[in-house]
């Protein structure tokens, strides 16, 4: 199990998931330090090693853990405009509540090319219609992209949002505008 896997599946813990919610997971790097250690084993390359770098994704790892059925993953990788994304298939699954969550692990040598995040991090959120028990209001608009220069919100600084209960109100990725306010 990686860090990432337990701090996904700690999170989780925190909304409950169900086993008819959906859960939409978004990591633009997803377990880079697995495969980071795997690769630094070379010449001598480590089994152990190379079954961590091809295992489940964090948000598989946390459900195992919780031996957590689900009906319904959608995973979303990538870096361009992946809180954007994440966010909209969210909100357009059509269930009652989803659960959105995500993270990235703090990668060494494979930061330094470009493809591993600087930090650790987790969350989770379940979003729903209800507001009971929120503790805020999240909306996503879709707008007409606008001639502005391109903005985006990078997953990181989602993160950063939420730990910090930060309102926000702005455009995330062309056509996409959040409104984020806590309660």
């Amino acid at each position: 199990m990686t860090q990432l896997g337990q701090l996904i599946g700690a999170c989780l813990s925190r909304v409950q998931p169900g086993e008819n919610e959906p859960i939409v997971y978004a990591s633009a790097y997803g377990e880079t330090r697995a495969l980071e250690n795997y690769l630094e084993s070379f010449p001598t390359a480590s089994p152990t090693l190379f079954q961590t770098s091809i295992h489940p994704s964090g948000v598989q790892q946390g459900l195992i853990t919780r031996q957590q059925p689900i009906r319904e993953l959608f995973p979303m990788t990538g870096y361009e405009h992946l809180t954007a994304r994440a966010l909209e298939v969210a909100l357009l699954t059509g269930a009652e509540r989803t659960l959105l969550c995500g993270g990235e692990e703090r990668g060494t040598w494979m930061l330094e090319n470009g493809a591993a995040s600087n930090r650790t991090f987790a969350f989770a959120l379940a979003l729903s219609s209800s507001e009971t028990g929120a503790i805020g209001r999240l909306s996503l608009l879709f707008t007409e992209p606008s001639l502005a220069p391109e903005t985006s919100l990078p997953l990181p600084a989602f993160f950063d949002l939420l730990r910090t209960r930060q309102d926000f109100r702005g455009q995330i990725a062309p056509g996409r505008f959040l409104q984020l306010s806590w309660i």
